[in-house]
């Protein structure tokens, strides 16, 4: 059968082209990749052709937020079999460097990481991928909802690292669909009071349907990240000590670092989980350092996989809402070019293929 696929050109053209079918070499699989999400960084790719040192230099197939189904095992793969439903974890570590013997391998710097060039990525019909690095779904996930188990892993990546506690005030910047897990996480550990911020009305009602306990507040433009930060603050009580220990900040915009260094607490945690520009030149240092706020990041995710699928599969979380457009492996290029548009008011787009692949 035909391979569509959605490329990115150096040129920052997008083409919908036929990809060549690998054959599944030792230790991997071929699948048939059912559902891809959109991501802000695909966009990103497309429209800067890169992020930070991740530059595309030539033509290379967005996507990594993926599901699929196991259309053939390579040789010495033996836990994964033919029709099995798995979620792929897109980042392929070396596994020999010290962050990688440390178990620290989302560090690694040789990672082949899928849809960052000049790795081909999830959005095609086909791919081939390493075994060790698909798991397998249960029969109550869905492939959109194994789509979903990558951003999820990011956000349980930065609350593992921030270290939530139960009946403690959140503060998550940004109701994009980071943000929007963010909260949804962080209900499901038990934080408490929920501030939720953004700059745009529509994804702000949206936030307040799928967490009711939450409380929203829209980015003041007039006032400073100072002005903003105080803002938010008050809302979770008069008294500072009320104020929020971890901020989650889930846009990457340096405006919105800043504004969440002001909102949380003396001694909290600002949890910076949100890709931004490589340089960032206002962050308060002086306000950071005399309030001993923690600012903390992280590199995507490690062995996150398996508790996100618990965390689906239990009903902890419901993410199942987030998805407000699917389009065809076909129309892929209309799927990107919606998310490119924030007007257009989409949560999370999937890009999905429904047809019953063969060899």
């Amino acid at each position: 059968m035909p391979n569509p696929s959605l490329q990115v050109t150096a040129d920052h053209l997008l083409k919908q082209i036929e990809a060549p079918v690998l054959a599944p070499q030792r230790g991997e699989v071929l699948l048939q990749i059912k559902a891809t999400g959109i991501c802000s960084s695909d966009v990103h790719f497309w429209k800067s052709g890169r992020i930070g040192s991740l530059v595309f230099e030539d033509d290379c197939i967005l996507g990594h937020e993926a599901s699929g189904v196991v259309l053939k095992v390579g040789e010495g793969v033996n836990d994964l079999k033919t029709g099995d439903r798995v979620a792929v974890e897109p980042g392929v570590p070396c596994g020999l460097c010290f962050m990688c013997a440390d178990g620290r391998y989302n560090l690694c710097a040789d990672v082949k990481f899928s849809g960052v060039y000049p790795y081909h990525g999830t959005m095609q019909r086909y791919k081939t991928h390493p075994a060790h690095w698909v798991h397998r779904l249960p029969d109550n996930v869905s492939y959109a909802e194994g789509a979903l188990l990558e951003p999820l892993s990011v956000v349980m990546n930065g609350i593992r690292s921030a270290g939530l506690s139960l009946g403690r005030g959140v503060a998550i910047c940004g109701a994009g669909p980071i943000g929007l897990i963010a909260l949804a996480a962080a209900r499901a550990s038990g934080s408490h009071p929920l501030v939720i911020t953004d700059i745009e009305p529509r994804r702000l009602a949206f936030a307040k349907e799928f967490v009711p306990s939450c409380v929203t507040y829209q980015v003041n433009t007039q006032l400073d990240a100072e002005g903003n930060g105080r803002a938010i603050q008050k809302l979770f009580g008069s008294d500072e000590y009320f104020a929020p220990e971890t901020v989650l900040e889930c846009t990457g915009v340096e405006t919105s670092v800043c504004t969440a260094a002001y909102a949380v607490r003396r001694g909290g945690t600002v949890m910076a989980i949100g890709v931004g520009r490589a340089i960032m030149n206002n962050l308060p240092f002086m306000h950071i350092s005399l309030a001993e706020i923690k600012l903390k990041f992280i590199n995507r995710y490690r062995d996150t996989w398996p508790s996100s699928i618990a965390c689906l599969s239990g009903g902890i979380l419901d993410l199942k809402r987030l998805v407000s457009h699917t389009f065809p492996l076909e129309q892929a290029k209309d799927a990107l070019e919606l998310v490119s548009d924030t007007r257009n008011g989409s949560i999370k787009v999937l890009v999905v293929d429904e047809v019953e692949a063969t060899l």
